[in-house]
């Protein structure tokens, strides 16, 4: 079961709020004796609100922690890193209503972002970025085709991690100025798609290219843009087999 832990932490923070300000109407009417001690629910209130209202802060404008739980993003992102997502980076929304009030940048052809699924916002993906609002989008045999021009890709050798994919191709894409890498699993089909991006839609795929769930896929689709949760910024941790994979700790997400 996913949980909305934004939900939880304003539950939290308006349960704790109003034992507060019970107590606070209580003390105007009938002030405490001297040396009364305070109430354990409104002393653990006391103690909690403060924290409560911080990590919602932090949580809902500034950074948020996820975990990747699937191979859709490798070679880049493996099953078990935990990275930080900056929620800044597109604007800043209100938690569990997701309103923007705050307008700060546009997404960009290559980040690589958390979104909510649009056939179920409950669930969080992180894919990257590859169609913007107006683009017409061709992909075949493996290569992306965006508004009639050829996206520049070249082969970079062969997986040599685990995970089941040693020996996949990979290759180096570039969107711009910026590459990054991507990886053709052995034994899949290439998914083939043509569409073009409707306005205020973004169109996404998995960099393990034959082994990911994306836009071309009906359960995902185009993404409104209410539903991007924010920019992927750095892996924080990897915890797989019982253990921490020191070398992937502080890695930047390209």
């Amino acid at each position: 079961m996913s949980i909305d832990f934004s939900a939880v932490f304003v539950a939290a923070l308006a349960v704790t709020g109003i034992i507060l300000l019970v107590d606070a109407a209580v003390r105007t009417s009938r002030p405490r004796r001297a040396g009364a001690s305070t109430p354990w629910l409104v002393a653990q209130a006391r103690s909690l609100f403060p924290v409560i209202l911080l990590v919602l802060v932090v949580r809902s404008f500034l950074v948020e922690p996820f975990r990747i739980p699937s191979a859709s993003m490798m070679p880049g992102l493996v099953d078990g890193d935990f990275i930080f997502v900056n929620k800044y980076t597109y604007g800043l929304r209100l938690p569990i209503l997701n309103v923007k009030i705050l307008p700060i940048g546009e997404p960009q052809r290559g980040d690589v972002v958390v979104f909510r699924l649009p056939s179920n916002p409950s669930v969080n993906f992180i894919k990257r970025l590859v169609g913007l609002p107006g683009d017409h989008i061709v992909v075949q045999d493996n290569r992306l085709v965006i508004n009639g021009k050829l996206v520049p890709l070249r082969a970079d050798g062969m997986y040599t991690g685990d995970f089941g994919f040693t020996g996949a191709p990979l290759g180096i894409e570039r969107f711009g100025t910026e590459e990054h890498v991507v990886m053709f699993a052995r034994g899949r089909f290439a998914t083939g798609y043509e569409a073009t991006v409707p306005a205020g839609h973004y169109f996404f795929m998995g960099d393990n290219r034959n082994d990911s769930e994306d836009s071309r896929f009906a359960v995902v689709g185009f993404v409104p843009e209410q539903n991007l949760v924010g920019r992927a910024a750095r892996i924080w941790m990897n915890w797989r087999h019982g253990s921490v994979d020191w070398h992937r700790v502080g890695l930047k997400i390209l």
